[in-house]
C-alpha cells in the first residue's frame, strides 16, 4: 500500500543521504528553511516504510515574475525503488497541494540525470546549467500551477 504523509524535516534525512548525498557528511543533507514553519515536508510510504521524501519552501526566483512560487527541494526516492513511480506520484502531491495553497508556480534546481523526468511531468528549463560544487550539474526547471 503506497500512503503519502506530512513529515518533519528530520525524517527527510534517512532518504536524502543514500540519494541525494551518498559519502557525504550527514550534515550536508539539512537545508536552510527545512524547518520554518512555512516548509512542508512529505514522505512516501510502501508498507509502512519511507521510500522517497520531499519538501516544498516558499521561495521565489528571480527568474519569474509571479507572485506566489515554491521550491522543490531534496526530492529523492530510494534507489531500490526508482522507477516505479513513486517521484511522479510526490510531485503529484506536492502541486495539488500547493494548488490548494494558491501558488501560481513551482521551480527547482534539477541534477542533470533527473531533467528527463521531471520533462516527462511538464517542467521545462529556464536557462544554461550550472554546476553546484561537490553535487554536480544543474538547471532550473519551472511549471505554471495557475494562470
Amino acid at each position: 500500500m503506497i500512503e503519502i504523509r506530512n513529515i518533519s524535516a528530520q525524517e527527510t534525512i534517512t532518504v536524502r543521504h543514500p540519494v541525494l548525498r551518498k559519502g557525504k557528511p550527514i550534515e550536508s543533507c539539512y537545508f536552510d528553511g527545512d524547518e520554518l514553519v512555512n516548509t512542508q515536508h512529505f514522505g512516501l510510504y510502501q508498507n509502512d516504510k519511507l521510500e522517497g521524501v520531499i519538501s516544498l519552501f516558499e521561495n521565489n526566483s528571480l527568474l519569474f515574475k509571479e507572485k506566489h512560487q515554491s521550491q522543490i527541494r531534496g526530492m529523492a526516492v530510494l534507489e531500490n525503488n526508482q522507477g516505479k513511480g513513486f517521484g511522479r506520484q510526490l510531485v503529484e502531491h506536492a502541486e495539488k497541494t500547493l494548488k490548494l495553497q494558491n501558488i501560481d508556480l513551482i521551480w527547482f534546481n534539477a541534477r542533470e540525470n533527473a531533467v528527463g523526468f521531471y520533462q516527462k511531468t511538464g517542467y521545462e528549463i529556464i536557462g544554461n546549467s550550472f554546476d553546484i560544487p561537490s553535487v554536480g550539474i544543474h538547471y532550473v526547471m519551472w511549471k505554471k500551477l495557475r494562470s
